[in-house]
């Protein structure tokens, strides 16, 4: 008896030892998202709001986690390890859900085709450029800022358009942003525009080629 009591205590005590925790078993090696609304995220040398920050990660950015415990996951970006608060990054899978949502902003926003322009508008009885995309997001779930000034300080810059992407243009000549539309895929956007109300346009259009900005993911 006393050898089989023995033999099950030596058992349990190799288990114990080679098992990982609950929350590196499930975390390590696996591809994460940042889920943040704006700005960077910080990834620091350290599990502490004090320590250094290493590196910085943008929003929908992907991070191998290596393991979460209180709060914190031990990840690898920009060629770099450190520590982001976990409350930050969901998993890979959720891209789903992002690529719905522009999918979502689209089909509002083609709703509305035909609508006529009214400066600050922000409704279907007329919108102005910024009134319409922010309704359109706002439709699927989105909120954003009330102007195309405002709206180019969110997201990641992009040179390769997706739909849903957002297009700045500076009508007054300039840097200035003063016009924001929507990318729908090939090469078209949807916008509110003072001549047309809602329309779509082709990006090749001479006019809006030439006062192009750029562009960004929200």
């Amino acid at each position: 008896m006393f050898k089989r009591i023995l033999a099950f205590l030596l058992m349990f005590t190799i288990i114990g030892t080679v098992a990982p925790s609950l929350d590196n078993a499930s975390a390590s090696g696996t591809s994460y998202y940042v889920k943040i609304n704006s700005g960077s995220l910080n990834v620091r040398k350290s599990a502490s709001t004090k320590a250094t920050v290493v590196t910085k990660l943008a929003k929908n950015q992907e991070v191998k986690v290596h393991s979460q415990e209180k709060g914190w996951a031990k990840v690898t970006a920009n060629g770099k390890q450190g520590y982001v608060s976990s409350q930050y990054i969901a998993p890979k899978t959720t891209d789903k859900k992002s690529s719905d949502y522009h999918s979502k902003a689209i089909a509002a926003g083609k709703q509305q085709l035909g609508v006529k322009y009214r400066y600050g508008g922000t409704t279907p009885s007329g919108f102005d450029c910024s009134g319409f995309i922010s309704y359109s997001y706002k439709k699927a779930g989105v909120t954003l800022p009330r102007t195309a000034a405002e709206m180019h300080t969110k997201g990641k810059k992009v040179s390769k358009l997706e739909p849903g992407d957002l297009v700045f243009y500076a009508t007054s000549g300039g840097k200035k942003v003063t016009h924001v539309s929507m990318y729908i895929g090939n090469g078209q956007v949807i916008h509110s525009t003072t001549s047309s109300g809602v329309s779509i346009t082709s990006m090749n259009n001479s006019y809006w080629k030439a006062r192009y900005i750029g562009a960004k993911r929200i």
